[in-house]
C-alpha cells in the first residue's frame, strides 16, 4: 500500500471516529480496524495518537474553510449578501446527519488543557475563520468591528445546533446578522 493511500485511509478513519465518538474514546486500534492499515504502518505514518489528532485537525481545518469559501464565493450576490451566505452554509452543515458540533470546539474541550498543539490548532482555525469573515466584511465596506460580532453569532449557532440537534440556530444567527448589517448601513450610509 502506498504511503499516500495509507495516510488517506487513516485520516479518513480518524475523521469519522474522532469527530463521531470523541478523541479520547477512540484508540489507535480502532483507527487501524476502520482504516484497514496495519498497526505497524499506522505508527510509521503517525508515531503517536497526538500526531494523528494534529493531522486530523489540520485536514479538517483546510476542508472546512475551503468548503465554506467555495460555497460563499459561488454566490452571485453582492458582498453584504455573501456575509449572510456564511449562515446558509452553516445551516447546510448543521443539517448533515452526522453533525455533532464544531470539531475544533470539541477537540479543544477534550484536549485543550493537556495538549498545547491541539489548543494551538483550534485557535488557529478560529482565527482563520474570523479572518475570512473580516475579509467578507471589508468587501462589503462595513465597519471592521462587525466581523467579531458575526463570528460570535456563527460560533454560538454552532454550539447551540450541536446541543439541540437542530439546524435552526443558523437561521436565527442569519436573522441577527442581517439586522447588524442593516444597522451598519444606516450608520455608515451604505446602501441596502
Amino acid at each position: 500500500m502506498e504511503r499516500e493511500e495509507a495516510e488517506r485511509r487513516v485520516l479518513g478513519a480518524a475523521e469519522e471516529l474522532f469527530y463521531g465518538q470523541g478523541i479520547r474514546a477512540v484508540g489507535m486500534d480502532a483507527i487501524r480496524s476502520a482504516s484497514a492499515v496495519p498497526l505497524k504502518r499506522l505508527y510509521q505514518l503517525f508515531p503517536s495518537k497526538e500526531s494523528l489528532v494534529e493531522a486530523y485537525l489540520r485536514q479538517r481545518d483546510a476542508r472546512w474553510l475551503g468548503d465554506l469559501a467555495r460555497y460563499v464565493e459561488a454566490s452571485p450576490d453582492p458582498p453584504a449578501q455573501r456575509i449572510l451566505a456564511v449562515f446558509d452554509w452553516l445551516y447546510r452543515w448543521f443539517s448533515e446527519p452526522d453533525f455533532r458540533g464544531c470539531g475544533f470546539i470539541n477537540s479543544f474541550g477534550e484536549l485543550g488543557a493537556s495538549s498545547p498543539a491541539v489548543a494551538d490548532i483550534a485557535k488557529a482555525h478560529k482565527q482563520a475563520f474570523r479572518q475570512y469573515v473580516a475579509d467578507l466584511v471589508a468587501a462589503a465596506e462595513a465597519p471592521n468591528w462587525l466581523a467579531d460580532h458575526l463570528v460570535l453569532l456563527a460560533e454560538g449557532a454552532m454550539t447551540t445546533a450541536a446541543i439541540f440537534g437542530s439546524p435552526e440556530p443558523a437561521r436565527q444567527a442569519k436573522d441577527a446578522a442581517r439586522t447588524l448589517l442593516q444597522a451598519t448601513r444606516a450608520d455608515t450610509g451604505i446602501p441596502a
